[in-house]
């Protein structure tokens, strides 16, 4: 069970998610007195299929992988949670149970708000009703081009941008990848072995140092950032 932690605000927390965006002052700070924080460390989980699904999640920084397990007992991954990133939306609006697995891939501080206290915000604040169905188009669109609309530039800016991300959360110069390149490929919708030339790629781009097989230094952040 992760921990309650204090090196992130409230404040911070709310300002991250898109939800809670364009809201009046006043109407953050009511947010922000009622979200929880909580400290997960490398390896632990968030959730677990089973569990009561009674809190939107939101991750404040780290980054962690969502998954299912398969009847054979291999792992099934659906997405990975980066900084900024929530989960749970839908226990926001009906009485649930997790049907999956969330597990830290780094040190990871998690914002939580209840279902009572987010329902009695969407009553009082219509501003957060509509910004809460936007943010949910945006969840199926993203979801849909994932899946149907991956180009080559695509897959290489996002990886990009995950390699970044990574970087940033472990706050390490060289750094081990938290996923498998599997579980990578399936997170930006492609396949391994794209994976693997792209990480190539890059390298010989003089864009990141190749340390091992899944051990990398980022070079260039400001090229990483600027590939499209």
């Amino acid at each position: 069970m992760g921990k309650l932690a204090h090196d992130h605000t409230a404040e911070d927390c709310v300002e991250l998610v898109t939800i809670f965006q364009n809201l009046a002052k006043v109407d953050l700070e009511t947010v922000a007195t009622l979200v929880t924080h909580h400290h997960y460390k490398n390896g632990e989980y968030l959730f677990s299929a089973g569990d009561t699904a009674d809190s939107l999640i939101i991750v404040a920084h780290g980054q962690a992988k969502v998954f299912q397990m398969s009847a054979n007992g291999k792992e099934q991954m659906l997405r990975v949670l980066q900084t900024g990133d929530f989960d749970g939306e839908a226990a926001l609006f009906s009485n649930s149970e997790h049907n999956s697995f969330a597990q830290a891939l780094m040190d990871t501080d998690v914002c939580q708000i209840s279902r009572q206290d987010f329902q009695k915000l969407m009553q009082e604040t219509p501003e957060m009703a509509v910004n809460m169905v936007n943010a949910l188009g945006r969840r199926i669109s993203e979801l849909e081009q994932q899946n149907t609309e991956v180009t080559t530039a695509s897959v290489e800016s996002r990886l990009a941008s995950y390699l970044l991300e990574t970087s940033a959360g472990l706050d390490e110069e060289i750094f081990t990848l938290p996923l498998k390149k599997k579980d990578i490929a399936t997170y930006l919708g492609t396949t391994p072995e794209t994976i693997s030339r792209k990480l190539t790629a890059l390298a010989n781009q003089g864009m990141i140092q190749k340390i091992s097989n899944n051990k990398f230094k980022i070079l260039d952040s400001d090229r990483l950032m600027m590939i499209d």
